[in-house]
């Protein structure tokens, strides 16, 4: 039996993602969904698709935003303006070898996104990971917090051949949304076609629709409206439902 966990990141990055999310997820194929705590809009997109049933995961962001910590007791994490290093800072800094964060202030601001994700949700995450920057301390922090909170991390690696864990299930992570000519439903069934018996594969989705938040503040944009078009589409679904040797999990299943 192949297994396939469709996720859609970044809910709270704004209200127009909020948007494109819950409709994924209350009228498409979304069973697992991340959650930005950080991010003003956490709150008000956590309510869009609360009593949907789905699993939802602590989607740790340091990049965009302001913190949820004290911003004295993390200041490698932040600009002058008090907020994250964007995306593109950590890229410059890894390109030339430079860890931009400690190691020690990312455990705090994990610490604090996890009790500000429990306010926001009313329980622990199904999952447990961070969006995706250039920075190996992160990814250490991430580890070490899952650890003591005893939480599922999802070990990431967007490489889509590489065998990664959540909690004791080896498993691949695809994402093709940077693709050039990206269509998301063909991508889908060409992932579930490529798929080999007993394989468990993530296929990381960003639905969305457009505000002039996300157009200023990310280069994902028309793709994440493709998403939710593909992700509601009764074509998909049916194609899925009618494929034998696949069954369409959450992040409970593993």
């Amino acid at each position: 039996m192949k297994r396939l966990l469709i996720r859609a990141d970044d809910i709270g990055y704004s209200y127009a993602v909020d948007l494109g999310v819950a409709r994924s997820v209350n009228e498409g194929l979304v069973r697992s969904v991340g959650l930005m705590p950080n991010m003003p809009e956490a709150a008000r997109g956590w309510s869009l698709v609360a009593d949907a049933g789905v699993a939802v995961g602590q989607h740790t962001n340091v990049c965009l935003g302001r913190p949820c910590a004290d911003p004295a007791r993390i200041p490698s994490m932040l600009n002058e303006n008090g907020e994250f290093h964007s995306s593109r800072t950590f890229r410059e800094h890894f390109k030339r070898g430079e860890e931009l964060i400690d190691f020690d202030e990312a455990c705090v601001e994990i610490r604090a996104q996890h009790d500000r994700f429990v306010e926001i949700v009313g329980r622990e995450p199904d999952y447990f990971e961070a969006h995706a920057v250039m920075s190996e301390n992160l990814n250490r922090a991430i580890s070490a917090v899952a650890r003591e909170l005893g939480l599922k991390e999802q070990k990431a690696s967007f490489d889509p051949a590489a065998v990664v864990h959540c909690g004791d299930t080896d498993l691949r992570m695809v994402m093709r949304s940077m693709e050039p000519d990206y269509e998301p439903k063909e991508a889908i069934m060409q992932t579930v076609r490529e798929m080999v018996d007993g394989e468990t594969v993530i296929f990381v989705c960003h639905p969305g629709y457009l505000d002039r938040f996300i157009l200023e503040n990310s280069s994902l944009t028309t793709d994440r409206t493709k998403e939710v078009d593909a992700l509601i589409d009764p074509g998909l679904r049916a194609w899925l439902e009618s494929q034998p040797d696949l069954r369409l999990i959450d992040y409970r299943d593993l």
